[in-house]
C-alpha cells in the first residue's frame, strides 16, 4: 500500500498553511503538495531594492518557498551601510549591493536561484518587468515607488466596461521603514488604490529657505545644504553635483565642516553630510525585520490564495516604553524586545477612480494624420501629463525612443510616420509613453498610459477631450 502520509520538510510552518485548508483562504486555494512545488518552480518574484529591507525581503522571501528571484538595485555599499543591512561585510564596501545581497543568499539558502541586476529602474525595458508575477518593493525614494507603480499599472487592461481584467494584474507588496516607524501595503492595480491615488500620504520634503542659508544658518543641516546648494554652484560653475560620487560628497561635507566652524555650530559629520544629501532616513535593523515579515507574508498569501491579503495598508509606528496611551490607541498591542511598545494598525484606503496611472489611461483624442512626431509634442501640451521628452512604445513595440542613442537612431524614421498606421490602423489601443515631468522644480521620470483614439477611423464618435490634436 502507498503511504500517503506527508513527508514533513524543512519547512514545516510553512506546510501549515499550504498543505492544508482553512476558512480564510481564497477561492482558488487547493492546498497540496503541488501548491508548495508550483510555487518553486512558476512563480517569480522581483525585489526592487537591496539595501536595509531589501535585504530582508530577499532573506525571507527565500525562506518562504519562492525559489525564483531577480533583485535590482542601482547603489555600492558603503560603511554606513554594514550596521543593518546584514547581508553585508566590510571586504564588500564597494561591490554592488544588488550582487551581493543575491550571493549572500544563495550561499545560506540551498535551491534559490536569484538573479541580481546592478542598475537604474528606469533603464530596463517593460518587458523585463513583465515576466513577474509579483513585484516587492523595498524603496526609500517616493520618485522611485512612483515609476514601478506606474511600470506594473501599465500592464492592466480593461474590458469594454471598463473593469480590470484580472489576467493582466501585476501585483505589487510595497514596504517602508522610517526609524520605529513603517508601512506595509499590497496594491492590486485596478482594484486597490495605486501607490498615485495615496500619494498624500507622504509628507513634502523639508526644504530649508536660502536666506537662512546662506545669512543665519543655525544647524548643521542649514550648513550642509549651504554648501550642496548654493557652495558648490559658486566652485563649480555648470558641472552638475552626483550625489553618488564620493568625491563630491567628500567636498560638501569639507565646506558644510568649514561652514559650520565659521558660525560656531556643532554636529556636522560625513554620514550626516550623506543623510542630507540623498535625504536618508535613519533605519533600524528591528522595524526592517518587520516590515518585511508583513511584506513577505503578503507576497505568500497572493501567490498561494492560503489566506485573504491585508486590505490594504498596515502601518506601524513604534512607540517608547511607558506611553500611557498606548492601549487606547492600538488596534493590536504586543511588548516588542521587552522595552518598546508596538503598535499595529490597518488601513482600508479607497481606488481613486480618476487616477492618472491605474485607470484605463488619459484619453487622447488624434486625427488619423497626425504622425509620431506631433503627437509626442501635444504629450508636452496636454494639460494632464506635461510630459518631457517622451519615448512611445505599443503593445511590446519601441515607436520611438528618445535614448540611448542606438535606440533613437532606430526608431528616428518613424518620427515622420502617421501614429495610426505606426498602431495598425486600429481606432482605438493604449500606448505607453515614458518620459520626465517637472514637480516642484524637479525632473521626475515616469511612464503613462494613454488611451488613444483616432477621430473618424471606423465611424469612433467625436470625443470632447483635452488632449485632441
Amino acid at each position: 500500500m502507498t503511504n500517503s502520509t506527508v513527508q514533513p520538510s524543512r519547512s514545516r510552518d510553512l506546510d501549515k498553511l499550504l498543505l492544508r485548508p482553512g476558512n480564510l483562504v481564497g477561492p482558488t486555494f487547493e492546498p497540496g503538495l503541488g501548491l508548495r512545488e508550483d510555487l518553486k518552480e512558476y512563480v517569480k518574484v522581483l525585489v526592487v531594492g537591496a539595501g536595509g529591507l531589501g535585504c530582508e525581503l530577499l532573506k525571507d522571501l527565500a525562506l518562504s518557498g519562492f525559489r525564483e528571484l531577480e533583485v535590482i538595485d542601482m547603489d555600492r555599499i558603503e560603511v554606513s551601510n554594514l550596521n543593518r543591512q546584514f547581508l553585508f561585510r566590510l571586504e564588500d564596501v564597494g561591490k554592488p549591493k544588488a550582487e551581493v545581497a543575491a550571493k549572500r543568499v544563495m550561499e545560506r539558502v540551498s535551491g534559490v536561484n536569484i538573479v541580481p541586476h546592478f542598475g537604474r529602474i528606469e533603464d530596463k525595458e517593460l518587458d523585463f518587468y513583465s515576466k513577474f508575477s509579483i513585484i516587492a518593493l523595498g524603496l526609500d525614494s517616493i520618485e522611485a515607488r512612483s515609476y514601478i507603480n506606474a511600470v506594473a499599472c501599465s500592464f492592466l487592461e480593461y474590458d469594454s466596461d471598463d473593469n480590470p481584467q484580472e489576467e493582466t494584474v501585476k501585483p505589487m507588496v510595497d514596504g517602508g521603514t522610517e526609524g520605529f516607524k513603517g508601512h506595509a501595503r499590497v496594491i492590486m492595480p485596478g482594484t486597490t488604490p495605486c501607490f498615485e491615488c495615496t500619494i498624500w500620504l507622504f509628507p513634502p520634503q523639508v526644504k530649508f529657505p536660502l536666506c537662512t542659508l546662506a545669512e543665519t544658518p543655525r544647524t548643521a543641516a542649514h550648513c550642509i545644504e549651504y554648501a550642496h546648494l548654493i557652495k558648490w554652484d559658486e566652485v563649480h560653475s555648470g558641472k552638475a553635483f552626483d550625489p553618488d560620487d564620493p568625491e563630491h560628497m567628500k567636498w560638501v561635507y569639507n565646506e558644510a565642516v568649514k561652514r559650520a566652524e565659521l558660525f560656531g555650530i556643532p554636529g556636522v559629520t560625513y554620514s550626516l553630510t550623506q543623510g542630507v544629501v540623498k535625504n536618508i532616513i535613519p533605519a533600524i535593523a528591528s522595524t526592517n525585520a518587520i516590515i518585511s515579515a508583513a511584506c513577505t507574508l503578503e507576497t505568500l498569501k497572493i501567490a498561494s490564495g492560503c489566506s485573504k491579503t491585508l486590505s490594504n495598508y498596515l502601518t506601524l509606528p513604534v512607540k517608547p516604553r511607558n506611553f500611557d496611551g498606548l492601549r487606547e490607541l492600538c488596534v493590536a498591542f504586543l511588548k516588542y524586545n521587552g522595552a518598546e511598545g508596538l503598535h499595529t494598525k490597518v488601513t482600508e484606503f479607497v481606488k481613486d477612480k480618476d487616477c492618472l496611472v491605474c485607470g484605463p489611461g488619459v484619453l487622447v483624442e488624434l486625427e488619423t494624420s497626425v504622425t509620431l512626431e506631433k503627437f509626442i509634442s501635444l504629450l508636452e501640451e496636454h494639460p494632464k501629463l506635461q510630459l518631457l521628452k517622451a519615448s512611445i512604445s505599443h503593445r511590446g513595440k519601441n515607436l520611438y525612443m528618445q535614448a540611448p542613442p542606438v535606440l533613437e537612431e532606430m526608431t528616428r524614421s518613424n518620427l515622420s510616420l502617421a501614429l495610426f498606421d505606426l498602431m495598425g490602423k486600429i481606432s482605438k489601443d493604449v500606448v505607453h509613453a515614458t518620459g520626465t515631468i517637472i514637480e516642484s522644480d524637479k525632473k521626475t521620470s515616469c511612464l503613462r498610459k494613454l488611451l488613444v483614439v483616432f477621430k473618424g477611423a471606423d465611424g469612433v464618435a467625436d470625443m470632447d477631450t483635452a488632449g485632441g490634436a
